[in-house]
């Protein structure tokens, strides 16, 4: 790296050690009582929340819609069904399938009860047929009994687990939210954050009259799916809204058409934007990385000294591109890094 002291200018080898991101948590305000875990779900809720894309019907037990569902799989009670209960998984949904309901038919009335009854002592939070599979009269029985709710979808076993599965690990995503406008960069989700009134919003509208999408304005809500990644979206009531000190609230999808706004994108990177004062640190070269926690996963963050005459708009947009090379395994920093330490090694 090139160190510039008045007229004179010195050299120094930089090392290529691999870089820990480094957490930087006074770069963004993230209150931890925001987080929100989802410990459990209703089976009313998950039955009024995805009865269409499930094409679910209740059949018999709806005095048990109360019941909560703890967990984000589904359970295939197969083993159940001939006695062996040991690490059997009675907080999730149970799922009989065309060989559960076989099995069952093979039985006597007075046998079925017996099978099923040993479940439902259990206390699972509900039984879901595959495929329309009728039940018994038994089996509707001893889901009034049992006050558990007896479910059925015209959906295939595999269809039905894999789309439900995936509803419910959305329904149990950990959520938050955070002061800042989230935008889609070049296909990164940016969100920008920093002190009221430091030009969030005018970088976000001058990124948006550029071509770019705007998620959420202010405020956005961010939940963890898969622990992966991050969503961050914004409330129904602000979606497509922006507040613009001077102008007000102004309407971006009137204004700059439908495809300036996104219902939600992952959350890539975040910049933090800080009033620059004599003094302080600013980052020359890129070789160090920062790093932000949010709900339990590490974003990579950065912050940008505002200050008169500079271009925020483009620094951000400039700063999202080199992101997305970083993703694609190119660093500028760390490449120039090793080209300078190649020359000086051939001078000496």
């Amino acid at each position: 790296m090139i160190r510039r002291a008045g007229n004179s200018t010195s050299a120094r080898i930089l090392t290529c050690s691999p870089r820990a991101p480094k957490t930087t948590p006074e770069m963004i305000d993230i209150h931890k009582s925001n987080a929100r875990l989802v410990e459990a779900v209703s089976v009313r809720e998950f039955y009024e929340a995805f009865k269409e894309p499930l094409e679910m019907e209740i059949v018999a037990g709806e005095a048990g819609l109360g019941k909560m569902i703890r967990e984000r799989s589904l359970n295939r009670p197969a083993l159940a069904m001939v006695g062996f209960f040991t690490a059997f998984a009675a907080k999730r949904i149970q799922l009989l399938g065309a060989g559960e309901m076989a099995y069952l038919r093979e039985q006597t009335p007075e046998k079925e009860a017996v099978i099923m009854a040993a479940i439902l002592e259990r206390k699972v939070p509900c039984l879901i047929l595959s495929r329309n599979l009728a039940p018994s009269r038994t089996l509707r029985e001893l889901a009034n009994k049992y006050k558990t709710p007896l479910i059925r979808s015209p959906l295939k076993s595999k269809t039905f687990t894999t789309e439900a599965t995936l509803l419910l690990e959305e329904k149990f995503a950990p959520r938050t939210h955070i002061h800042g406008t989230l935008l889609d960069i070049k296909g990164i989700g940016t969100m920008i954050c920093g002190e009221s009134g430091v030009g969030k919003s005018e970088c976000a509208l001058a990124l948006i009259e550029r071509g770019h999408s705007l998620v959420a304005d202010d405020l956005t809500y961010v939940k963890r799916l898969s622990d992966r990644e991050l969503m961050g979206s914004s409330s129904e009531l602000s979606r497509g809204y922006m507040e613009c000190r001077g102008l007000g609230i102004i309407n971006i999808a009137e204004l700059f058409g439908v495809r300036s706004v996104r219902l939600e994108k992952r959350i890539d990177l975040i910049i933090n934007f800080t009033n620059w004062h004599q003094g302080m640190h600013e980052e020359r070269t890129g070789l160090e990385e920062n790093s932000v926690e949010i709900l339990g996963l590490r974003i990579p963050a950065m912050e940008i000294p505002v200050r008169p005459g500079r271009d925020m708009a483009r620094l951000t947009e400039v700063a999202a591109m080199v992101q997305a090379l970083k993703r694609m395994g190119h660093d500028s920093a760390t490449e120039f890094n090793e080209r300078l330490i190649a020359n000086m090694m051939q001078q000496y």
